[in-house]
């Protein structure tokens, strides 16, 4: 009797000893899910260009792949999202251009009622300006500068039926951090702007002109792969200034625009519902040659946005290992 006691009790502790690992094993697998997070649903803003696109697209798979979250991607203009990611409908955006931002940066970070946080650095640093093939200046140096423009007859050069005798400048889309409307006026320039709605519409226009070496003036930026299609050359605006920029409520900026030290924004309340994701969106950070790599890829070699971004995961692991929580 004692026997069968002891071989009972023997066995009850068997059982409790399994569950205890068990139990064991419940609460570890629940403290991974705990630092993913109560949300695995990742919603990310795409900005009508390419850079944009391949940031996301590096981030998207890498966050589904190394941290197991659900992706999602909004196409969206670059003001619109600012309100989008306070609400947490969007989680965040990965390639903002400080100079067109000041007031959203003030309504949506800085203030106290703000619910966006500045996430920091992604890299690279983008210049916006007013572009020509170097053609041009070759055959009249003074389009160097925006004196020569100034000049109706040189402005003339770049003349087509839709602005009459005014010089075209070629621009994007209206809702772009663009300033060329006032920058245009100020300065008393015979130039006309004209949208052409999109990245792909200027550098068609660009490509159709530079294959006749036509005149050509637009609106663009760095980085972009462009630059290894097209001998471009910037046209000196007047220096920029923060006096100059703060005279943009007015209409009065009748300067160039500044560097842009491109930066990240996401939903104040991500670090609390997906941690590894707010910590892995904030440590995102690559070079411009990196970024320059997918455009190159995207825009020159018709790769796909997704492919692009495959491409440089596979050949960077030493870089994006570092954005991952430890």
């Amino acid at each position: 009797m004692r026997t069968d006691t002891t071989k009972s009790l023997r066995g009850w502790r068997a059982i409790a000893l399994l569950l205890a690992v068990l139990a064991l094993v419940a609460v570890s697998c629940g403290n991974d899910d705990d630092s993913r997070g109560s949300q695995t649903t990742i919603t990310l803003a795409v900005n009508p260009w390419n850079g944009s696109a391949a940031n996301v697209a590096v981030a998207a798979q890498l966050l589904e792949s190394e941290l197991g979250y659900t992706v999602e991607t909004v196409d969206i203009d670059e003001n619109a999202q600012w309100a989008a990611i306070n609400t947490g409908d969007i989680d965040a955006s990965l390639e903002v251009w400080p100079s067109g931002h000041a007031d959203n940066v003030a309504d949506y970070i800085d203030s106290a009622d703000g619910n966006v946080d500045d996430a920091g650095l992604l890299g690279p640093v983008g210049e916006i300006g007013w572009f020509m093939p170097t053609y041009m200046v070759e055959r009249e140096p003074a389009l160097a500068t925006w004196e020569g423009f100034a000049d109706p007859e040189l402005a003339g050069l770049f003349a087509t039926a839709e602005t009459g005798a005014k010089g075209q400048f070629l621009s994007g889309d209206p809702s772009w951090t663009i300033y060329d409307e006032q920058i245009i006026a100020n300065l008393n320039l015979p130039l006309e702007i004209v949208y052409v709605g999109s990245e792909a519409g200027i550098l068609a226009s660009v490509d159709a002109a530079y294959s006749r070496e036509d005149p050509v003036l637009f609106y663009f930026w760095t980085p972009h792969s462009a630059f290894g299609s097209y001998d471009l050359t910037r046209v000196a605006l007047p220096a920029y200034s923060d006096d100059c920029y703060a005279r943009d409520a007015e209409g009065g900026i009748d300067c160039d625009y500044p560097e842009d030290a491109l930066f990240k924004i996401v939903n104040a309340d991500l670090i609390e519902n997906a941690p590894d994701a707010d910590i892995f969106l904030r440590s995102m950070n690559y070079s411009t040659a990196d970024q320059i790599s997918m455009l190159a890829a995207i825009e020159n070699d018709g790769m796909s946005v997704e492919d692009a971004a495959a491409q440089w995961i596979e050949a960077n692991e030493d870089v994006w290992s570092a954005w991952l929580p430890s």
